[in-house]
This record gives C-alpha cells, sequence and structure tokens, in this order.
C-alpha cells in the first residue's frame, strides 16, 4: 500500500490535522494506513480515534479503507470537569470551547473552504477533460436542453450550481466556456481566502457523550450550548436540515474532541458493496494482514456475499481470488457485490464445501476467511476438519 501523489492543487500550508473515527482494535491498522497512503506525521491514536496531520487532498482522503468517518479537527484537550460544579458552570466551560480561541475556528473553516475548492476544481476539471458530445442536427434537442438551464438557473440562487450545470449542459465557444470557468474558479477562491466574511454560513451541531458528562447531560443539551455560543461568537445561522457546515463534538471522561466532518457519507460505506456483510473496514484490516503479492493465488472457502475479497482485489488488483461457499444465496449475493464492483474479472465464486474444495492440494498462496461462529452455526467438531482442508489447500513454505 503505498502512498500515491496527487496532481498540482494549493495544499493547506504545513498540512492540516485531521482524525477519523475507527471500530474497536482497528486503530493500530488506520494509524499504520494514514503513515504509509497519506504520508502522515504526527500520528497518534486514542480508544476509537486516530488523529494525524497531512497535505493530501480530499480525493486521497477518502481512499482510507480501515476509518470510519472523517473530521477536520478543530480542538482536542482535557476533559470538561462535571465531578464538581453546577450546570452553569458546566455549560460556561463547554462555551470556553468556543469563545477563548475563537481563531482556530477561523482557521479550521478556511482550511475546509480549500479543500472543498480543491475538490471542485478537480471535479470541473475533469468535466473539461470529457465534455459532452451533441449532435448538431437535433436543433429541437438543443433548444429544450438551453430551456431546461434557463429554467434551472431561475430555480437556484446559487451560483456556484448554476456555473456547474452550465459547464456541464451547454456547448459554448472555448473562448467564451474559459470566461466562464475563470469567473466560477474566482468566485469559489473568494470563498476559501475569506475575502468574504464567515458570518454567512449556515450550521448544525452533532453530539456525542459518553461517561460522566452523559449522566449528567443529554447530547441536546450540550449541542444547545454549543450552537447557541457558535451564532454569538461568529454570527452563524442554525440549519439543521440543509447547512453548509456540520460541527461534530464528542465529550468524554478522557477528552473533548470538536471537528468538521469532511463527507456526509462515512468512508466504511462503500459505494462498490451493493450487500453488505462483514464490515468492509475489518474485512480490509483482514486482507492486509495476509500480506498479499502481485500474481497470488488467494481463496476465501466461505466467503458470504465476498467482502473480504472484494476488499482485498481493490487493493490488490494483480492477484488471482477465488470464493467458496456452500450457500446459493450467499453466492448470488456475492455475485452482485461483483457486478456492483466491477471485479466480475478478477474473482471467480464457486459452490463448495470448505471441507472439500475442489482444488488441488498445495494450490493456494494465501487464505482469508471469516470463520463463522457462535450460536447460530455451531461448528463443533467441523472446526477441525475446516482447517485441516485449509491446511492441504495451502502451499508449503519453500525451506530450501
Amino acid at each position: 500500500m503505498a502512498a500515491v501523489p496527487g496532481g498540482p492543487r494549493s495544499d493547506p500550508p504545513a498540512g492540516a490535522r485531521f482524525f477519523c473515527t475507527a471500530g474497536r482494535g482497528l486503530e493500530p491498522f488506520l494509524t499504520r494506513e494514514v503513515r504509509a497512503r497519506l504520508a502522515a506525521t504526527q500520528v497518534e491514536y486514542i480508544s476509537g480515534k486516530v488523529f494525524f496531520t497531512t497535505c493530501s487532498d480530499l480525493n486521497m482522503l477518502k481512499k482510507l479503507k480501515s476509518a470510519e468517518r472523517l473530521f477536520l479537527l478543530i480542538k482536542k484537550q482535557l476533559p470538561l470537569n462535571v465531578s464538581s460544579g453546577s450546570k452553569g458552570k458546566i455549560f460556561n466551560e463547554m462555551q470556553r470551547l468556543i469563545n477563548d480561541d475563537p481563531e482556530s475556528w477561523l482557521k479550521a473553516i478556511s482550511i475546509w473552504k480549500n479543500l472543498e475548492l480543491d475538490a471542485k476544481k478537480e471535479k470541473l476539471s475533469q468535466k473539461d477533460a470529457n465534455p459532452l458530445k451533441r449532435k448538431m442536427g437535433e436543433n429541437d434537442v438543443i433548444v429544450a436542453k438551453k430551456l431546461k438551464t434557463e429554467q434551472m438557473q431561475e430555480i437556484r440562487e446559487n451560483k456556484e450550481c448554476q456555473l456547474e450545470k452550465q459547464i456541464e449542459e451547454e456547448t459554448l465557444e472555448q473562448g467564451h466556456r474559459i470566461t466562464k470557468r475563470e469567473e466560477f474558479l474566482e468566485d469559489l477562491q473568494n470563498d476559501a481566502v475569506g475575502t468574504r466574511t464567515h458570518s454567512d454560513l449556515t450550521f448544525r451541531v452533532s453530539c456525542r457523550c459518553s461517561g460522566a458528562i452523559a449522566k449528567t447531560f443529554t447530547a441536546q443539551e450540550v449541542g444547545r450550548v454549543f450552537g447557541i455560543a457558535l451564532m454569538k461568537q461568529f454570527g452563524w445561522k442554525a440549519d439543521l436540515r440543509n447547512p453548509n457546515l456540520e460541527v461534530f463534538i464528542h465529550l468524554s471522561d478522557i477528552y473533548s474532541v470538536v471537528g468538521i466532518p469532511m463527507f456526509r457519507v462515512p468512508l466504511a460505506s462503500r459505494a462498490y458493496i451493493k450487500t453488505a456483510g462483514l464490515r468492509s473496514t475489518t474485512a480490509w484490516a483482514m486482507a492486509s494482514l495476509a500480506e498479499i503479492k502481485a500474481g497470488a493465488f488467494v481463496l476465501d472457502p466461505m466467503c458470504g456475499l465476498g467482502t473480504i475479497l472484494l476488499e482485498a482485489a481493490k487493493e490488490w488488483p494483480d492477484v488471482y481470488y477465488v470464493g467458496a461457499d456452500v450457500s446459493d444465496s450467499q453466492l448470488l449475493g456475492a455475485c452482485d457485490n461483483l457486478k456492483a464492483a466491477g471485479l466480475k474479472d478478477k474473482i471467480e465464486l464457486i459452490k463448495a464445501s470448505v471441507i472439500e474444495l475442489p482444488l488441488p492440494s498445495e494450490s493456494v498462496d494465501t487464505i482469508i476467511s471469516d470463520i463463522p461462529f457462535g450460536k447460530k452455526f455451531k461448528l463443533g467438531e467441523d472446526i477441525k476438519s475446516i482447517l485441516q482442508e485449509m491446511e492441504s489447500s495451502k502451499k508449503r513454505a519453500n525451506t530450501d
């Protein structure tokens, strides 16, 4: 897993500070991944979270496989003291997370806007590189599309959305289109560098409380306190349905953390997995432990919906993957997942029992599997036969 350099862009100077949430036990995997994939520095982790600094853009950050969610860090400090004092005093202590250092909030907002700007620039450049083609003889189609564009302009007040729609749906002369593109980017740049004030932002607060503070306050109470403080300090407007900005706050007995979610959809929710089986982050971690090499033969003899093989094939494509299962419904779901991920030519599925695999002895390089367990499956004595069959299928280490 090597870090992949991005193209030229306006990265935040000296990097930005982020944190990711991680499933229990996956913090060491995520720590290694951010170092390898993002060339991250100042990496540290606590239970459920990994903190790091990187200059990577959003496209690179989105490639993280062992993370649940990604946040731009605003503040991380010691926990609030709730053992003594009235509710009013504790509320004042919460508000100090905002009022004592407003500069760190404004700096974070500027970094957030720059990252969003880079993502929009790249999206726009991709559209310019692959312009939509029109058949020039079809005037009625052209007129209809122009009318549709005019209607969209009347409905949408957001200038950014208008220009993106125009670039996508209209064929303009080259010089005029470049002019429009420059105007669009100039407006975005003005937002990013702060020539417009941050006071026009709309926001909502999402809170998580654990430990002693959760016994004293509800998440709604904490959210209300922070929301009022943000409105007073920065003049932002609350919008619970469709805000420009979401502020995430986690108060626990170990730390107080404030950040901005960088994506609406969690990183762990893979777009290429149609039907989820094993948690995607866990599947990726299991595959990473296998140290898969190019050209290898990798087997999952109890593949279920194929999540482990999907994660492995996305990360290590130059490998021959085989998934086996005795269940028709599981294999059907795995086949659907392969189609959705575009990996039908990378992974072969076979119906077979794990204790009667139709493979030559010592033919497999790597075996990865989430062996079922618990009352539902009751493997019992079969586990010995399962492990023996796996062992006989795997190639022997060369001791010469």
